[in-house]
């Protein structure tokens, strides 16, 4: 898990000293880091209290820090407008829905819930985890303002699993979008973790050492050119059909429903909740037992095992979470068409699947290093040049930055 610190080079330390400066009129005095993440297989299942494989990623959100002597947090990130926010209004503002304001509010009321006295400061703040990429861009800002909150005003007292927990409060209750808690769980920790989020309090968190590259692969993100903009309600629609499942059976979430009660009862879950709902819980069922598989195969080094579970998680998402076309799409299925693009310039090899939320946003892609040229080249030339980005695993969560010697 994420301990220490980032070291990074003396020049990016630099540049983000003189945009502070040059905003706020005085030097910053800290620098923090959070990565965005990936989710390598349990698609929608965090907030069914599910199992995942997620990793933090080598994009982050950094920020220069400084103390403002009052009772205000101003945060400037770059290309948006600033924004400000009091500490003595620590409560959910209507008005602030779906913005950056809410995420702030949020994360500073999860921290004072907890005693930390929090004082005004500044932050300029640079991403390069683009919003609408798929790899948590808010995730990534959450736990970022967590760490710094952290840091500056609580000795570190909170734990990176109970960052994550506050960047999912901030998200629900603040800024209104329902998610899970993979996201912020994986960006918080760091590294490549398995999740398994049966106790809400206290996720069980495995980290596991794995190096796709030694298999001779690449991990890829194929941006479909969608954007998650109005997509909010199909989300919650994804959680709406669970809840209306978990109903039926006076449960809060599926996984506490046994698999052989929710298969008898799907005559009435038909009638009082659809079929997509129906669906969408045969999904959560075959991903949970396919994440031990995951798990499993890693720890034995069976990669090819591996990449038959990812590509039926996959098919998993499209055919029963289905949330690869927005309801009522036609025209415009851009998840659908960077899904059939990886499956053929992959012919037949690596694997590929929806990543994240799915209906806008990325695809993920397993690439042998052989086909990689290719693959990216042919994606490039469907959906724009940069569609295809390759990553890495960053080891580090959110943490303090510091210039490399």
């Amino acid at each position: 898990m994420s301990s220490g610190s980032l070291k990074v080079p003396n020049e990016r330390i630099q540049a983000l000293n003189a945009a502070f400066s040059e905003i706020f009129g005085y030097a910053p005095s800290d620098y923090f880091s959070a990565p965005g993440r990936t989710e390598l297989s349990g698609n929608h299942t965090d907030h069914q209290r599910g199992r995942v494989l997620a990793a933090a990623i080598n994009l982050d959100t950094q920020a220069a820090v400084g103390r403002n002597g009052s009772n205000s947090i101003r945060i400037q990130s770059k290309g948006y407008p600033m924004v400000e926010i009091s500490l003595s209004e620590l409560t959910p503002n209507a008005d602030e829905i779906n913005t950056t304001a809410a995420l702030v509010r949020g994360v500073a009321a999860g921290f004072a819930a907890r005693g930390c006295t929090i004082q005004g400061f500044d932050a300029y703040v640079e991403s390069s985890v683009l919003p609408g990429s798929g790899l948590s861009s808010s995730a990534s800002f959450e736990v970022l303002i967590g760490t710094i909150l952290n840091h500056l005003f609580f000795d570190c007292r909170v734990s990176q699993p109970e960052i994550a927990q506050i960047g999912q409060y901030a998200e629900n209750v603040f800024f209104g979008k329902p998610c899970g808690l993979m996201d912020q769980t994986a960006s918080a920790v760091g590294g490549m973790v398995a999740i398994d989020f049966g106790d809400k309090h206290h996720p069980d968190i495995q980290p596991l050492d794995f190096d796709f590259a030694s298999c001779g692969h690449a991990l890829c993100i194929v941006n479909s050119g969608a954007d998650h903009a109005d997509l909010t309600d199909e989300y919650a629609a994804i959680t709406d059909d669970y809840k209306a499942l978990c109903a039926y059976f006076g449960k809060e979430v599926l996984t506490e429903v046994p698999e052989d009660g929710f298969y008898a009862a799907i005559p009435a879950l038909r009638q009082l909740c659809g079929d997509r709902a129906v669906m969408r819980g045969i999904h959560q069922y075959q991903e949970n037992a396919r994440m031990t598989q995951v798990i499993a195969a890693l720890k034995n080094g069976d990669f090819n095992t591996f990449l038959q579970l990812i590509k039926q998680s996959g098919y998993s998402s499209y055919m029963y979470l289905q949330n690869v076309i927005p309801a009522g799409y036609v025209r415009h299925q851009h998840m659908a068409v960077a899904l059939g693009l990886c499956e053929h310039y992959l012919h037949g090899k690596g694997a590929y699947r929806v990543h994240g939320g799915g209906f806008a946003g990325t695809v993920q892609a397993l690439v042998p290093f052989d086909l990689l040229a290719e693959f990216q080249a042919g994606i490039n030339r469907a959906l724009g040049e940069g569609a295809c980005l390759v990553l890495s695993i960053r080891p580090e969560g959110g943490v303090r930055m510091e210039a490399a010697e």
